[in-house]
């Protein structure tokens, strides 16, 4: 064994063995891959080699499609056959909502350039001719997809690998990982030492163990999954004999379960409930091809379904069922990039459909370590989504979930309840008295909107059919069996009791917890120097507000920041609370090592209460004899003030749009300052008001949020930061690639739209756009109903000609074509007079 290589990827799966071959293709050929056993011992071996490229995710979605191109390009490029079989993939809707849930999946395709097509019951029968269609209102078909051998794949990525120069050692255990002074890794086996620059792990069932072995805790566990392979049969047979083609990968997504031709058979998947995890400390350190006991009794709604839908599937024996374990992290997304607090180590684990994501994963991930940065955001998928809440009890719950998720309908609104409550602010059980329904951001509830008082959703709106196995478009019952959100692509029961929370907080007043803000404090002598070289925009002065962004060196958007400068060498930073671990890693591992740079965590510190409307000044003087006037206490400001007994650091600045103040506290005041102005808000009819009518509000600002119009992957001027990225204040990360690209010519360019004629549904993001002639040019990157405007509004990426205000587009929402028109930036008070007032 060699003493040193530049990488060392530890797992010879098929995960592991693709993150080996495309760090060898981007000239990283002195790379190594360590595998304790043979290559495809572990999950790869037995799973059941399926490429589904149906993905709700924009990210994922253009992961899964590199993925299913590359396989054939390998096969011509190795000479080796990869056993991919282009049978295609077709999806069952037995109701409505799962019409929907294919139409909008069906928009994100067509960006990221999918081939899709629904077809009727009786184009379904004839291109699976076994397959009965009664209570079927469509599918939807993908042409390129199928499955594929997952042996072959493997070994086909490691011929690959291996001709470019890259190494692989199979039979060798890694017993330990060391960080040494120079900062470079040694990886110990029983073969031997390794020292490289990054270590990547790829160890599927035992990331955890592999993660322990450098401290992290990955967030990984895997679950058991069951699928049954039958005897021939033979009108399958008799098909072959005839030279037909093999039919599609079916799946009933409303009864959970895939089913696929095999040797003359069938294979029948399902997605059980109750099915438990496993390996929670790892497998034996001897386990390999290792499967566990089966448990039909737990498939038995399922395969009865299967009898049902596919009868031929009832009138043959099971040759074989194969139990395994399959790597699951408790939203399903598998954890694909750095590990935090470690430079140079990288995690590519918790592949639930490893087989799909393989080939994107080890493309995106070679990227980022050879460049620096992927080219597809990955924030979906960025191990840092999670942190330090995901521990085991959490990750058992969450994934079992998971699991048993994977064919339910994945609504936009939708909020999963498993290991929750976890993280609550102190004023949690005042908001839900007050009627709140919450939703979950990085392990914390917070409230999503307010509903009235003995309020239930009819029950002729939930029932969904008798013959449906996945009853699933609600949220859980209260205490007392009231069900109060009903889940929905369309505007759901919900929708107006947002539009009175925007009334109240647009003539009023309203309260909002956004304690689960990600915080910070950076201070010490080299905090402004440090600062100024990381953030595009200019620092604010003493007791100022801005907001900032980090940029990538291509010039995309990695993070954003509002700062406060409290001192002249001490900044107090805000950014989305979904992100905390991803910014506050990205700060912590740019610190300056000369110590005069310091960084503190403040998130649970500090809690968060925003106050907002036009009469938020009268509600906040009465508990404070700070002066709240404009001229005393401008927007864009911030100074630290009493609220009734308690203090906070107020700033006024908010997501809304409207005037008022964030109240930044000592998060054990929180309740102190929650029933002050709940009771001096009262003259003035104060309520509370959830995510949902702040995001409706944002939108009418055209307010960019990450992950959707900031991103890596769109020039920071094309999302329209102008205002914030000053090219002239200095050097700073991607500055220089952010002025070539404008000076180029721009790709993309953010737009406001207004669309027409929708009366139930409205953009959610990730919808085509059209011009006059029909052809794309866009995408749709949030969208919602602004209720101050009395507008359908969608914010979009478009091509830079189509941008300008009064050109007329059409947008694509489930399935429909709707008129738009880009509108002026910030639809709603575009002179910002309601926040500077």
């Amino acid at each position: 064994m060699q003493a040193r290589a530049r990488a060392v990827v530890i797992g010879g799966g098929v995960v592991g063995v693709s993150t080996l071959y495309h760090l060898a293709k981007k000239g990283w050929t002195d790379s190594v891959l360590i595998e304790r056993k043979e290559l495809t011992s572990g999950s790869t071996w037995h799973a059941a080699g399926l490429l589904p490229l149906f993905n709700l995710s924009y990210s994922v979605g253009q992961l899964h499609k590199y993925s299913v191109r590359f396989y054939k390009e390998l096969q011509a490029e190795t000479g080796m056959n990869v056993g991919f079989s282009n049978v295609t993939n077709i999806r069952l809707a037995k109701t409505q909502d799962r019409l929907d849930e294919y139409r909008y999946y069906a928009g994100i395709a067509e960006t990221i350039g999918v081939p899709v097509k629904f077809l009727t019951p009786e184009e379904l029968k004839q291109v699976w001719p076994f397959c009965e269609t009664d209570g079927i209102l469509g599918a939807l078909q993908h042409p390129e997809d199928g499955y594929i051998q997952p042996a072959d794949l493997t070994q086909a990525l490691a011929k690959g690998a291996r001709d470019m120069g890259a190494t692989i050692h199979r039979y060798t255990t890694v017993s330990a990982i060391e960080r040494l002074a120079s900062g470079e890794w040694k990886v110990v086996t029983d073969k031997g030492e390794i020292v490289c620059e990054h270590v990547i792990s790829a160890t599927g069932n035992f990331a955890r163990r592999t993660g322990a072995m450098v401290g992290l805790e990955v967030p990984v566990i895997p679950v058991e999954h069951q699928y049954i392979v039958t005897e021939p049969h033979p009108a399958i047979l008799e098909r072959k004999r005839q030279g037909l083609p093999e039919m599609g990968v079916l799946r009933e997504s409303d009864s959970g379960w895939y089913m696929r031709e095999e040797a003359g058979g069938l294979i029948l998947g399902p997605y059980e409930e109750g099915a438990p995890a496993c390996y929670v400390d790892g497998p034996d350190a001897e386990s390999e091809y290792e499967l566990f006991q089966e448990d039909l009794e737990r498939l038995e709604p399922y395969i009865e379904t299967a009898f049902v839908r596919v009868p031929a599937f009832g009138e043959v024996g099971i040759k074989k069922v194969y139990n395994g374990a399959i790597a699951y992290t408790p939203d399903g997304s598998p954890i694909v990039g750095p590990a935090p607090g470690l430079k140079n180590f990288w995690l590519n684990e918790g592949h639930s459909f490893g087989i799909t994501a393989a080939g994107g994963a080890g493309w995106q991930l070679a990227e980022w370590i050879v460049d620096g940065a992927p080219t597809v955001d990955m924030v979906g998928v960025d191990p840092r989504r999670f942190g330090p809440y995901a521990t085991e009890g959490y990750l058992i719950e969450k994934n079992e979930e998971a699991y048993s998720n994977v064919f339910t309908m994945h609504y936009p609104d939708e909020e999963r309840t498993a290991a929750r409550p976890l993280k609550t602010s102190p004023s949690y059980d005042r908001q839900k008295a007050l009627g709140g329904v919450f939703g979950s951001v990085y392990g914390w509830e917070r409230a999503n909107w307010f509903c009235p008082p003995g309020y239930s959703v009819p029950e002729a709106e939930l029932d969904l059919g008798a013959d449906v196995l996945l009853k699933h478009n609600h949220a859980p019952a209260t205490e007392d069996g009231r069900i109060r959100e009903r889940w929905s692509f369309r505007r759901s029961n919900y929708f107006p009791f947002v539009g009175e929370e925007v009334k109240a907080v647009s003539e009023g007043v309203g309260l909002l917890d956004m304690s689960p803000f990600a915080k910070a404090w950076i201070s010490g002598p080299g905090a402004e120097a440090w600062l100024d070289g990381l953030l595009a925009n200019r620092l604010p002065k003493l007791g100022r507000v801005a907001l900032t962004h980090v940029l990538t060196e291509a010039g995309g958007v990695l993070s954003e920041f509002t700062v406060f400068r409290a001192a002249a060498d001490r900044f107090y930073l805000v950014s989305a609370g979904g992100l905390e671990a991803i910014d506050h890693d990205f700060l912590q591992k740019n610190l300056p090592t000369d110590g005069n740079v310091r960084f503190q965590p403040a998130t649970t510190a500090m809690g968060v209460l925003v106050l907002a409307g036009p009469r938020s000044r009268e509600v906040l003087q009465k508990l404070t004899r700070a002066d709240l006037s404009t001229k005393a206490f401008p927007w864009l400001s911030g100074k630290r003030i009493s609220v009734g007994r308690a203090n906070a650091l107020a700033l006024r600045v908010n997501f809304v749009g409207e005037l008022g103040w964030e109240l930044h506290h000592p998060i054990e005041m929180q309740n102190a300052i929650y029933d002050a102005l709940m009771e001096a808000g009262a003259e003035f009819g104060i309520r509370p008001f959830g995510i949902r009518a702040m995001n409706a509000m944002a939108l009418e600002k055209s307010y960019r949020q990450m992950g959707r119009e900031l991103s890596i992957e769109y020039n920071a001027f094309a999302s329209g930061l102008d205002r914030f990225v000053q090219p002239n204040k200095g050097a700073f990360i991607g500055r220089d690639a952010v002025v070539r690209a404008r000076e180029a010519g721009l790709k993309q360019r953010f737009a406001t739209l207004e669309v027409h004629g929708t009366t139930d549904r409205d953009a959610r993001g990730s919808e085509p756009i059209y011009d006059a002639s029909g052809r794309l040019v866009g995408r749709a990157t949030q969208g919602g109903y602004g209720w101050r405007v009395g507008k359908s509004l969608a914010l979009a990426m478009l091509e830079p000609a189509l941008a300008e205000e009064g050109t007329r587009l059409r947008v694509r929402i489930l399935g429909d074509l709707f008129d738009a028109t880009v509108i002026g930036e910030s639809p709603f008070d575009p002179e910002n007079a309601r926040l500077r007032g």
